[in-house]
């Protein structure tokens, strides 16, 4: 089993290495530029003052020009090797806990989750800021996708072998994941938008008329310079030629327009492809990623090449001192042609494209997690259900040096349904609930988990961890978690087996109204065939599991106090919790109660 330890900080010294070894050749060359352009200078005053051959500053000069393409190329390598540092930086952060904050924490995905700020699945120090390693918008996409819906078996078991696969390729995740810059993201987004929008329609006779009008202009401009015919003719052809162009103005503008909004990120997509299409891969997953690329037998990285030269010819076309040439003969039109033919025939796959991508990081990420966590297990996923059995259950978000690990069963054969778990403030009980749903997210997204054992079936999640009040639509707190525990009640009554975690139940109400309340939903969920667990101080409701059968157990979490202060040992036991931390911790605080 390889020590991500020392395996990143091996690979973050050779990064450095590098770095130190381009930089030094970075002076060096940069050094040489002003050294030849100097030559060059004193060259041309010579060939000019003194009558020398004009071939030693053009000589200069060609150097000079190969000395900027080769330091252009080494500091392209010098950037991916900064970016490569930061990747396994960042790396070592993730395994001693202090990544939070490091990458996007994908808050935008919270809006319309049920459950996902419950479990801090998004947000600042989320299970997907630990988990995104992403460079592309669709990259994260996807990974949100995963752990916002749970995936059927085969794909899950898919994932799996894809992930194990991936998680010892370390240098090809790294080449992946530095493909852009640490500060930035590929916003495929616009890319997949303006490939799924219809092409302007501009055809291939369209594409000969500009030409013939540029061939036109380049003859007229000839005869002009030749003196065979007056200037104003080459006026009166550019005037003839403007207003053919502007017959199809609109079209032509239309695809200037969105390829504008999608081609920043061009380079980066091409990139990906080409590194991706580049590795050997042996699970089905991988090869039918791969497989899913190809367009009439050409990688799709050359594909994406082309539509880029084109985008590169327009941008030349917009400067300043190329801009009349490009105007008098058509370019931009021209070009517009091509990038619409090009859309015609590609637009279609380059969703394709961009979904595979984002599937590739995406299970690139889970790889990282894997890697990164060598004791983390795959879990076994079952077809019969609802089961949920874990040993040594312990929470991702936390340090694994620090975390305290339980064991959680619920279903299967002569195993509890529910579990009534009681224990004073502070004790672990809301820790617990969520590091059971936590680890149902990770485990029907394909990735590992943080337990020595986990066996589970599909499952639904419905959570009531973080019930808050809203001013805006006029809800108490009480009232937003009804409403939540109805929605959780309705979900119980699907397809999908239903696994429930209800924190501190219906405790914005008395005694009374708690315990005939949270009766009739735990009973409620029974019924439907959920599994789950309840948490609760208030003591009445340890009656539940005699009220409900053999369905429903008890558990507890304990504490003492210690020189006056509260110790907890956050392991749950068997039965009810005896006494209550309340008005200790109140005492403890300076509160004379």
């Amino acid at each position: 089993m390889t020590d991500p330890r020392a395996a990143y900080q091996a690979r973050l010294g050779a990064c450095r290495l590098r770095i130190a070894a381009l930089e030094a050749t970075h002076l060096r060359i940069s050094n040489g530029r002003l050294v030849v352009a100097l030559i060059g200078a004193i060259l041309l005053w010579f060939a000019i003052s003194r009558g020398w051959s004009p071939l030693w500053p053009i000589a200069a000069g060609l150097m000079f020009f190969a000395l900027v393409i080769v330091h252009a190329r080494l500091l392209q390598r010098l950037e991916r090797a900064r970016r490569a540092a930061g990747w396994y930086a960042r790396g070592l952060l993730r395994i001693d806990g202090e990544w939070a904050g490091e990458r996007r924490d994908g808050a935008p995905f919270l809006k319309g989750h049920t459950y996902g700020r419950d479990l801090d699945l998004f947000g600042h120090a989320s299970l997907f800021q630990l988990l995104n390693t992403a460079t592309t918008e669709i990259g994260e996409e996807t990974l949100a996708a995963w752990l916002k819906s749970a995936a059927p078996i085969p794909e899950v078991l898919a994932r799996q072998v894809a992930v194990a696969e991936l998680r010892d390729k370390t240098v090809f995740r790294e080449e992946l994941a530095v493909l852009a810059a640490e500060t930035e993201i590929s916003r495929t987004g616009s890319m997949a938008a303006w490939a799924s929008a219809s092409p302007a329609g501009l055809t291939v006779a369209v594409a000969v008329v500009f030409a013939a009008c540029a061939l036109v202009t380049i003859v007229v401009l000839a005869l002009t310079f030749a003196e065979r015919i007056p200037s104003r003719y080459f006026v009166f052809w550019l005037i003839a030629a403007g207003a053919i162009a502007a017959i199809w103005r609109k079209p032509v503008h239309q695809v200037l327009a969105r390829i504008g909004s999608a081609d920043r990120d061009l380079s980066l997509v091409r990139d990906a492809l080409a590194r991706i299409e580049s590795e050997t891969v042996q699970s089905p997953r991988l090869m039918a990623i791969k497989d899913a690329l190809f367009t009439e037998g050409m990688p799709p990285s050359r594909r994406i090449d082309e539509l880029r030269r084109l985008v590169s010819w327009l941008d030349s076309s917009r400067n300043q001192l190329f801009a009349p040439i490009a105007f008098a003969i058509l370019l931009p039109q021209q070009l517009a042609v091509a990038i619409d033919r090009w859309h015609s025939r590609y637009g279609r796959r380059v969703v394709d494209w961009l979904t595979a991508i984002g599937e590739l990081e995406a299970l690139a990420a889970l790889a990282t997690y894997s890697f990164e966590h060598p004791h983390d297990p795959f879990p076994v996923v079952s077809e019969t259900g609802p089961r949920f059995d874990a040993a040594g259950l312990a929470h991702p978000l936390m340090r694994e040096d620090t975390s305290v690990r339980n064991d959680v069963t619920l279903g299967g054969p002569g195993e509890p349904r529910i579990l009534v778990i009681s224990g004073s403030n502070m004790s672990g009980k809301s820790t617990l609930l969520r590091s059971v749903g936590v680890n149902v997210v990770l485990a029907l997204a394909g990735a590992p988990v943080r337990a020595t054992r986990l066996t589970l079936s599909p499952l639904a999640l419905g959570a009531t961890l973080k019930v808050e009040d809203s001013l805006e639509e006029g809800h108490s707190r009480f009232y937003a978690e009804i409403l939540r525990i109805k929605s959780i009640v309705d979900t119980a009554r699907g397809a999908t087996p239903l696994l429930f975690l209800l924190d501190e139940i219906l405790h914005g109400t008395n005694s009374h109204d708690r315990r005939i309340g949270a009766e009739a939903i735990v009973k409620a969920l029974a019924d439907a065939g959920a599994v789950g667990l309840v948490t609760t101080h208030d003591l009445a409701l340890t009656e539940l599991p005699s009220r409900l059968g053999a369905v429903a157990v008890n558990k507890h979490f304990e504490d003492r106090l210690v020189d006056g202060k509260m110790a907890f040992d956050y392991r749950m036991r068997p039965g009810v919790v005896e006494h209550s931390n309340a008005l200790a911790l109140m005492r403890a605080v300076g509160l004379e109660v």
